[in-house]
């Protein structure tokens, strides 16, 4: 049995912690996995934008919510497909991670769902005008010792230091680094 297939049992068989507060919109993020030729996960930096609390930072593709989606699911495929050009089927969801809401009350209040997505091979990407870069990182640079570590966030008047995942496209911090941390462990327990 491929890792792949244990990650979906094991996603299947934990049910995801669920943020509802009613004063939090929803959203949603699909983390893309590939297994060849080499093992990879989707990652997009957003583009600059006036006004948009995470703009620049390292991301998963995705977005908040709207009325035509049926569910969370439906936004994470939707999203993926407008800000990518990717078409992500339902079939190739794994599962689903824990929701998460960001730990400080400057940020927006939302909830994100993020799903787990697989794809055989890393697909090409279109990215549209919310998307700065759209690269497939290798899984073993992310698992690399040498990776994650601290950054140094500078937000006046005081300076935070924070985890993140040093990437050459830039450092994967805040909430992108809080899903991913969890998937990476779960990742390395289901090739165990």
């Amino acid at each position: 049995m491929s890792w792949i297939d244990r990650l979906r049992i094991d996603l299947s068989q934990r049910p995801p912690k669920e943020v509802n507060e009613a004063r939090r919109a929803k959203a949603a993020v699909a983390i893309v996995l590939t297994s060849e030729p080499t093992e990879r996960i989707l990652m997009i930096q957003r583009a600059e934008i006036a006004g948009d609390p995470w703009s620049g930072q390292m991301a998963f593709p995705g977005g908040r919510a709207s009325d035509e989606d049926t569910d969370l699911l439906a936004t994470a495929t939707r999203e993926t497909a407008e800000e990518l050009h990717l078409v992500l089927q339902p079939k190739d969801c794994l599962g689903v991670l824990d929701d998460l809401a960001p730990l400080t009350p400057v940020l927006p209040p939302i909830s994100v769902r993020p799903f787990v997505f697989t794809l055989q091979r890393p697909a090409p990407l279109q990215p549209n005008q919310e998307v700065a870069l759209a690269t497939w990182v290798p899984l073993a640079t992310l698992m690399s010792a040498d990776t994650y570590r601290p950054f140094v966030f500078d937000r006046a008047p005081s300076n935070l230091t924070l985890p993140g995942y040093h990437l050459d496209e830039g450092v994967v911090w805040g909430m992108s680094e809080r899903i991913l941390t969890p998937l990476l462990q779960l990742i390395t327990d289901a090739r165990a």
